[in-house]
């Protein structure tokens, strides 16, 4: 079982699986979470859904089940910033990111997923960083996590491509 970040979502969407280019990506994914293979916490729903843009309607119609935090989550969360006190540099609540954070690793923690993630871990060459990254806590606190492409992999997913290339009259007739 996978717990998805905010970030793989929207990363993907704008960026390298666009619905206009790679639409059987969004498919796999409805898929998945109808197979509850996937999942994302209410959390990560409601930073996508402050955007109130496309990829928002697309999850509002998709079969991604969003798990509500119960006392279990929330017990996780505590352990969360108990297990170390740089862990509370997950959050940036003064810039409003990464609200989402603890929360994912928290469902992962209860369901016992994987964390998949758009983040790589922090720098530790500095003594006293200001933000440290989900896969910092996910290690850690004993959680595993990956990126989405490892995701892609591990579930064997594989991409068909079709060109539809408009057809250039002009350029054709003065090669003939």
């Amino acid at each position: 079982m996978y717990c998805l970040d905010t970030n793989v979502f929207i990363e993907a969407w704008n960026k390298y699986y666009s619905p206009n280019f790679c639409p059987d990506y969004w498919c796999i994914l409805d898929e998945l979470g109808q197979r509850n293979i996937i999942f994302m916490p209410k959390e990560v729903f409601k930073e996508i859904d402050s955007s109130k843009d496309e990829l928002t309607k697309w999850l509002k119609n998709s079969s991604i089940p969003v798990h509500s935090t119960d006392d279990i989550v929330t017990g996780n969360v505590t352990k969360i910033f108990e297990a170390n006190p740089l862990h509370i540099n997950l959050v940036q609540e003064s810039k409003g990111k990464s609200l989402a954070d603890p929360w994912v690793i928290a469902h992962a923690m209860k369901k016992k997923a994987t964390v998949v993630t758009k983040e790589n871990k922090s720098n530790y060459s500095n003594p006293n960083p200001k933000k440290i990254h989900i896969p910092d806590v996910c290690e850690n606190m004993g959680i595993r996590w990956i990126d989405d492409y490892q995701m892609v992999k591990e579930l064997g997913i594989k991409f068909s491509c079709e060109c539809q290339l408009p057809r250039l009259t002009t350029m054709s007739n003065k090669l003939f």
